[in-house]
């Protein structure tokens, strides 16, 4: 049997009461003295090394859940319970007679995370979203990993080397970002700062001596600096706090990184901060005064100046910070805040329970209410789009623009007129062809600006594509147009469904789940949803379906063999290996037919292939044709090597354009010039639609080669109000 030391716990218990004492009113005392003396109840049952320092653990969580964090009385409660129900979770059977279901809540999704929490490197992504996941129940489950995770590292001496690599790695990849987000800054430069002192320990030590060395000259240059500062807001008659601090090893090593500077070259390598005792009611009024008489005694520089109070961050951090020169000549940084303010900087998220009601809480539950509509409606794909949304560094920035009725919208950095589009309404962003942006018409794709007033311009013919993804930041947006996508290809499955159920009865062929299975194995589809859309799209040959059921094998024919996830060069030289058969393409060709396919309408310079038909000679295709995978896989043995040799000066080939971009006056007098006179291409159609502000169009030309076409939409690109041009055909 293990010597507990039962007076140790009992003090801390005790220690811990009276912290709770001084935060909590009568309502939240009850709660947490029931859950103390139940741990007390409790202490003649651990008989164990591992029970024993789970609950010293505990109580250390518990600790910093109060004091640094600030959280609630349920969340105290739930690290006090923990060690109870983490080596035996029946214990929650008993607890549920006692403690109410937000506490059992807490325990029940700290427990999971526990269980998920591997520790190796290729489940990072993993606990990530689990963690991401039990924030859409209670964002104190998150709060209190963090915790639990600064506990840890801070008793670095009880670890393994190896250990506290695993450890220091996961607070790098998953617990630094995640207090950045919800604004535990203090939490996370501790957490970064040992994360370093582990994974670069020469880096991190090498700072930390060069600053000690300075540290009297700095400490005398700090005293001299806030001084004339002191001295006139006492003169003022302001309540207040001002210290220097230097800034996190951490910090400063990203600082020399992002700059490519030497220590010495860091100008702010410590910050002032002024912490004013004001009433809510007061506080900006007096952040402002304060401000304005920093910048009477020292020369601040307008580009360093960050305004949190008006529009507090994301996570509700409130502050006002400015840069200014010092005596000698030396840039200080300065940050001004009120002590709820600072209070909330501090303890991040959590602490807002404590000025419900104010302004600030409304940003707070906003973010809170956007990340679970978010989680509700993603599937495992989309999660790691929030993953992207949380895991933020520090040097990360937020850009605010207003709608055209003046209302403020907040959004990461690279935001564009699409993720704009998503964040007022679904059906907008699916519909955007662009916007006015400060009044000047805008393509989708443009990055918004701090300041940017934006109107965003819709299409009924507009529909969420593919290539969207590939621009937007958002996982609101990201979610939605996957959504979209995904909707579009049921409803086009549907219509290929019907147009094949019509083929089968003009062929004589049942249509039924048999007949359409041996499609799907035979083409390698997934399901019966892929290949229904890819009759409704045209990407399969609707009379290579017709062979599987009409097609007899002559004994000689060798079976093709399937080949999976290759390139298609690649697939070609594998069915061609066994052939020696080659066909030359030009215009002296007389005793061999053959036509250029018009699934994928190749000209002279694409890369091709020969396929012999049984009716219509050989037929060429493009090797990236729709058709091309299909061909090759199943009917490799017909397939023959085909070249481009040099075309005559007179051949021409069709080949159609998309052109997409802003209804700029004179836009589509701009593009036929730059088809039928700059570069002396035969047009043998061309169709624009025009809808707010937009247009879309369609041309059908005839080029030279593939170097001709290349040259025409280098010129189209370069066509003022052109926003795309691609090759459709």
């Amino acid at each position: 049997m293990i010597n507990i030391r039962e007076t140790d716990i009992i003090n801390a218990l005790d220690r811990l009461s009276d912290h709770c004492r001084k935060e909590y009113d009568r309502q939240g005392m009850d709660l947490i003295s029931k859950s103390i003396e139940y741990v007390r109840s409790k202490l003649n049952e651990y008989d164990s090394k591992e029970q024993y320092a789970s609950l010293i653990q505990s109580l250390d969580l518990a600790e910093i859940a109060i004091i640094e964090l600030g959280l609630d009385p349920l969340g105290v409660s739930a690290a006090l319970l923990l060690p109870l129900v983490e080596h035996d979770e029946s214990q929650l059977y008993l607890l549920k007679k006692r403690f109410n279901d937000r506490v059992l809540l807490i325990l029940k999704e700290l427990v999971k995370i526990k269980n998920l929490d591997t520790g190796a490197s290729s489940r990072h992504a993993e606990n990530m979203r689990n963690l991401i996941l039990s924030l859409s129940t209670d964002f104190r489950v998150i709060l209190l990993k963090i915790s639990e995770r600064l506990s840890r590292l801070r008793r670095l001496d009880e670890l393994s080397d190896e250990e506290a690599i695993v450890a220091a790695n996961e607070s790098k990849a998953i617990y630094s970002p995640l207090a950045h987000r919800l604004g535990l800054y203090k939490i996370m430069s501790e957490l970064d700062d040992i994360s370093m002192q582990i994974l670069e320990r020469e880096i991190y030590e090498s700072i930390t001596n060069k600053l000690k060395a300075s540290k009297v000259r700095r400490e005398k240059f700090i005293k001299e600096f806030i001084a004339p500062i002191q001295e006139r807001l006492e003169k003022e008659k302001f309540k207040f706090e001002i210290f220097g601090r230097p800034k996190a090893i951490s910090s400063i090593w990203r600082k020399m990184q992002k700059q490519n500077v030497e220590l010495e070259e860091v100008y702010d390598k410590f910050a002032i901060r002024i912490i004013l005792d004001s009433s809510p009611r007061k506080e900006k009024s007096d952040c402002w005064r304060v401000y304005s008489i920093i910048t009477d005694i020292y020369q601040p520089n307008p580009d360093r100046m960050r305004d949190w109070i008006s529009v507090p961050k994301s996570n509700g951090y409130e502050s006002l910070h400015t840069t200014v020169i010092g005596l000698k000549g030396e840039w200080v940084e300065i940050q001004i805040r009120s002590r709820r303010m600072n209070d909330i900087a501090e303890k991040g998220l959590a602490a807002h329970w404590r000025y419900k009601g104010l302004k600030g809480q409304a940003s707070v539950d906003d973010w809170l209410v956007k990340v679970r509509d978010a989680l509700e409606n993603a599937d495992n794909e989309e999660s790691a789009n929030i993953i992207d949304d949380l895991k933020i560094s520090q040097f990360n920035k937020e850009i605010f623009v207003f709608t055209p009725n003046g209302d403020l919208k907040k959004f990461p950095e690279n935001a564009t007129v699409l993720d704009f589009a998503y964040d007022i309404h679904t059906d907008i962003g699916a519909s955007c062809v662009g916007a006015r942006v400060n009044g000047k018409n805008v393509p989708i794709r443009h990055v918004l600006k701090n300041g940017d007033k934006v109107e965003i311009i819709t299409s009924k013919k507009q529909k969420a594509k593919v290539d969207w993804l590939n621009f937007i930041v958002t996982s609101k947006a990201k979610t939605k147009i996957k959504q979209s996508l995904k909707e579009e290809k049921l409803k086009e499955s549907e219509n290929g469904r019907e147009l094949l159920k019509r083929r089968f009865k003009n062929w004589k062929i049942e249509y039924n789940d048999s007949n359409v299975r041996k499609v799907i194995q035979h083409f390698k589809y997934k399901d019966s949803i892929d290949l229904h859309h890819d009759v409704a799209t045209e990407k399969i040959d609707l009379l290579a379906i017709k062979e599987i059921f009409s097609e007899k094998e002559d004994p000689g024919d060798s079976k093709p063999v399937p080949i999976k996830e290759k390139q298609v060069e690649q697939m070609i030289n594998s069915a061609m290996s066994q052939s020696d058969d080659f066909l030359v393409i030009d215009e002296k060709i007389a005793n061999i037919d053959y036509k250029l396919a018009k699934c994928c309408k190749p000209i002279h310079g694409d890369s091709v292939f020969g396929f012999v038909t049984r009716t219509s000679g050989i037929s060429i295709h493009r090797t990236n044709c729709p058709n091309a995978h299909q061909l090759l896989t199943r009917y490799g043995y017909r397939v023959v090597k085909a070249q481009w040799t040099q075309a005559a000066d007179d051949t021409r080939f069709e080949v159609s354009i998309r052109i997409t971009g802003i209804d700029d006056l004179g836009i589509v007098s701009n593009i036929s010039d730059v088809i039928s006179k700059d570069l002396q291409v035969n047009m043998r159609s061309i169709s624009i639609d025009s809808n707010d502000g937009m247009f879309e169009g369609t041309a059908a030309l005839y080029v030279k080669d593939t170097q001709h076409l290349e040259a025409l939409i280098r010129k189209l690109k370069k066509v003022k109000g052109v926003s795309g041009v691609r090759r459709t055909g």
